[in-house]
């Protein structure tokens, strides 16, 4: 993962959209819980999600012994590129104490929290707050139609889901062991990127916890390093911000930390000079004009003006700019500085920081 990485592109036509992990734990915990009350899986298992909808899964699992029940589900994610498409979602469900109510585990491959910040205490199992509701009244519908006490444990296992992880922001979140069942919906959009959105706050949200006054939004992993060397921060006061700009300003207007440094490459801070706080090459565009006047601004003349309007890339116009040396990547980030202080609107100072593709600093404001 490097700076000029991509979001991968969606492709052309219509994209089938999938479910949540969320929703395929609860029609696995709906259809365990109704073996254990009836003896019997419903299959394919119906569910209700928050929009009203509702619907139908078929079970890849389905075990019972007589005290506890076993059911499976694949994910299925749609068309979007969601690393636990293809996974399995099992949940055991079990009778509990009288009076215990519903209580949840994390199974193999769900991570559990072990930093505060995020809406779940730590040592909770890392099951998102509407899913486990998804869940709740997905066994209360059963508990009125069966007169059943309810008194569960629910245990959500992902297996290789802690490989899996790897690939996501848990980490960072201090979410470890594995997944976190999420969705809010219940419904995953194709190429939506709520779940990095979703990743941006939360990281935020657990740098707020853990009390630090200045946080770094990198654009890839070139410019983190660099960045977390420049300014010795620690590893939770870090954001992958990718190429969503706009997640991380806008959240930090609403929740405020003192200090922000952005940093990144050349290309995605020039665009977020432009006024652009989407930084993906498929939904924003860097306007070489533009840059070409930034290139007026530090000296340039008519000539090097109008070379830089018919070039190629921003870093052939960064090349020629530092052949003549002049300063085009600190007037990038001045102009970056001032889209990122007006939409923060005073809730943090902001500082910016371009690196080359090595991690060498070429501009800063």
């Amino acid at each position: 993962m490097s700076d000029d990485r991509e979001t991968i592109t969606p492709p052309a036509g219509p994209l089938r959209r999938g479910w949540t992990t969320g929703a395929c734990a609860t029609a696995a915990a709906s259809a365990a819980y109704s073996a254990l009350v009836t003896g019997d899986f419903p299959d394919p298992v119906a569910v209700r999600l928050p929009n009203g909808q509702t619907p139908s899964f078929a079970l890849a699992l389905s075990e019972f012994d007589g005290e506890r029940a076993l059911a499976a589900v694949v994910k299925d994610a749609g068309d979007d590129p969601d690393v636990t498409h293809g996974a399995l979602i099992v949940v055991r469900v079990e009778r509990g104490p009288v009076g215990s109510g519903i209580v949840f585990y994390a199974g193999e491959g769900v991570g559990t929290v072990t930093l505060p910040g995020l809406a779940l205490a730590v040592g909770e199992p890392a099951i998102n707050a509407a899913p486990r509701r998804m869940m709740r009244e997905a066994i209360e519908s059963i508990v009125v139609s069966h007169g059943d006490p309810g008194d569960v444990t629910i245990e959500i296992s992902v297996p290789g889901g802690e490989t899996m992880a790897k690939r996501t922001l848990n980490g960072r979140l201090g979410i470890v062991g594995g997944l976190s069942i999420l969705g809010t919906t219940g419904i995953v959009v194709p190429y939506s990127c709520s779940a990095w959105i979703h990743s941006i706050h939360r990281g935020i949200d657990v740098a707020h916890a853990a009390g630090h006054d200045h946080i770094a939004a990198a654009t890839g992993s070139t410019s983190e390093a660099a960045v977390r060397t420049l300014l010795d921060l620690p590893e939770t006061a870090l954001i992958d911000m990718g190429d969503f700009a706009g997640g991380v300003l806008k959240y930090l207007r609403a929740h405020p930390i003192p200090r922000l440094t952005i940093a990144g490459g050349f290309a995605k801070l020039a665009k977020l000079g432009q006024g652009l706080l989407d930084l993906h090459s498929g939904r924003s565009t860097l306007d070489m004009a533009w840059l070409a006047d930034r290139l007026r601004d530090v000296g340039g003349n008519e000539a090097d003006v109008a070379l830089a309007r018919d070039a190629v890339s921003a870093g052939a116009i960064l090349s020629h700019a530092r052949t003549l040396g002049l300063p085009l990547a600190d007037a990038v980030a001045a102009r970056a500085r001032h889209t990122a202080a007006e939409v923060l609107g005073g809730a943090a100072a902001v500082d910016i920081v371009v690196f080359d593709r090595t991690g060498t600093l070429i501009g800063r404001a």
